[in-house]
């Protein structure tokens, strides 16, 4: 079972990162192999973690680009933070139940996207949840039991479905009111995907660029001759030593979430804050869930998404969609045990270890 200590972030590292100074490494990483070549990080922090694009020795005279990829970062957080005032997301909140609202082409296109993968997932992903959080106090870092009457309530607030998106005009209205649109489960990755586009446009073929190490996109590979890709591992929810799977990642991202990051304790139960909005209430059935996926922001959504849904629903999913792969570790028969299933990942991109 997870313990308190497992974060997010945490879940997912590098594996193979040579770095300028040791230094510089974040506690999440694990040990550093030799590369033959040595990699450059560039950092920035944005959404309450960290960001870093590395990148090979070679692209040395790029570092400015990858500094203008960072500036990006931080700009499109001022965009869909629900912590500012100012911000874009806030606006649309404020007003799109009075009115349609012009939205930027990119949050638009954002927007278009997380109500595309509420309706495939059956809503286990939903950029409206908020006021679910909000009743379990995880907005406030510190959870409460709610009074059930509270749960649905919010819960009648919460749905992809009450988000009209006029495509020809490029408006959001709200259909219901009290609805509120939080990009927490998807920001992370449709960052990267921008920063990713601004590198190839400018000629970088090989980055890799993570969101505090729980969103990751792969550009080329680590070596210019090399057809492998950046080897990523997957850290066991459970607490144990070692990675719980490698993933070789090329050209395509990866995202995890998992169940341990928030919590509290109401009597002899365990309350996590990762919330299925079909139901309005803490998700109990997987410890976590990796996703894989051609782009960041649909890796960053399915992950939450795969996290709530049905093991049989997932397998499903990923067999419809070209491209997407999934690893979930769900409790296992024994307490402390835990069983990883995965789909849409060949043996060449994938290896288990537990």
């Amino acid at each position: 079972m997870a313990t308190s200590g497992t974060r997010r972030r945490d879940l997912l590292h590098p594996q193979r990162m040579a770095a300028l100074a040791a230094a510089a490494l974040p506690r999440a990483a694990s040990e550093i192999e030799s590369l033959p070549e040595e990699l450059i990080r560039a950092g920035r922090p944005a959404m309450a973690c960290l960001f870093e694009i590395i990148l090979s020795n070679r692209d040395r005279s790029r570092i400015m680009t990858v500094h203008r990829a960072l500036d990006l970062i931080q700009e499109l957080e001022g965009q869909m933070t629900v912590f500012r005032d100012d911000s874009e997301i806030n606006r649309l909140n404020r007003s799109a139940f009075d009115r349609p609202v012009p939205a930027e082409t990119g949050l638009f296109q954002l927007l278009s996207l997380g109500a595309r993968i509420s309706s495939e997932t059956g809503g286990a992903f939903d950029m409206t949840a908020g006021p679910l959080w909000k009743v379990w106090g995880f907005s406030r870092r510190r959870g409460t039991l709610p009074d059930p009457e509270a749960v649905e309530k919010a819960r009648s607030r919460v749905g992809s479905r009450f988000l009209e998106l006029d495509e020809s005009a490029g408006t959001v209205r709200f259909r219901r009111r009290g609805l509120e649109l939080n990009l927490g489960a998807i920001g992370k990755g449709y960052a990267l995907d921008r920063a990713g586009r601004l590198l190839r446009r400018e000629g970088m073929s090989r980055a890799l660029l993570h969101a505090g190490y729980s969103s990751i996109l792969a550009l080329g590979g680590p070596g210019k001759e090399s057809s492998s890709g950046w080897k990523v591992s997957i850290r066991d929810p459970s607490g144990r030593t070692g990675p719980l799977a490698t993933v070789q990642l090329r050209n395509r991202a990866l995202s995890t979430s998992g169940v341990g990051e928030q919590f509290f304790r109401a009597g002899n139960r365990r309350y996590g804050h990762v919330l299925d909005p079909r139901t309005g209430h803490p998700v109990e059935k997987n410890l976590a869930a990796t996703a894989l996926a051609p782009a960041a922001a649909e890796a960053d959504a399915l992950s939450t998404a795969f996290l709530v849904m049905d093991l049989e629903d997932i397998l499903s999913y990923c067999r419809r969609r070209r491209g997407i792969g999934a690893v979930v570790v769900a409790s296992g028969p024994r307490d402390g045990a835990v069983q990883v299933h995965h789909w849409g990942l060949d043996e060449d991109h994938l290896e288990v270890f537990r």
